[in-house]
C-alpha cells in the first residue's frame, strides 16, 4: 500500500483508506475520497504540486500533503 501523492501521472489506482483525522480527514471524505473508489492521476502542475485526480467523473487539484493521507493500492 502507497499514498496517492506517489502515484504518477496516467495511473489509475483504488483508494484503501483515509489515514488523516480531524478537519483534513472530513474535507477529504467530503471531496469524495473514500475507501473502494478507483481514481486517476491526470498530471502534476509544472512545480509538481498540486496534482489533478479524477474521481467519479470530476476533476479534483489536491496538494501532495493531503494526499499522502490517503492509502491506494
Amino acid at each position: 500500500m502507497t499514498s496517492l501523492s506517489r502515484t504518477t501521472p496516467g495511473g489509475s489506482v483504488s483508494i484503501e483508506k483515509v489515514t488523516a483525522t480531524g478537519k483534513l480527514g472530513q474535507r477529504l471524505m467530503d471531496l469524495g475520497l473514500y475507501p473502494g473508489l478507483r481514481v486517476s492521476v491526470i498530471r502534476n502542475s509544472p512545480l509538481e504540486d498540486p496534482m489533478e485526480i479524477e474521481i467519479n467523473g470530476y476533476f479534483l487539484s489536491l496538494r501532495h500533503e493531503e494526499a499522502a493521507y490517503v492509502k491506494v493500492s
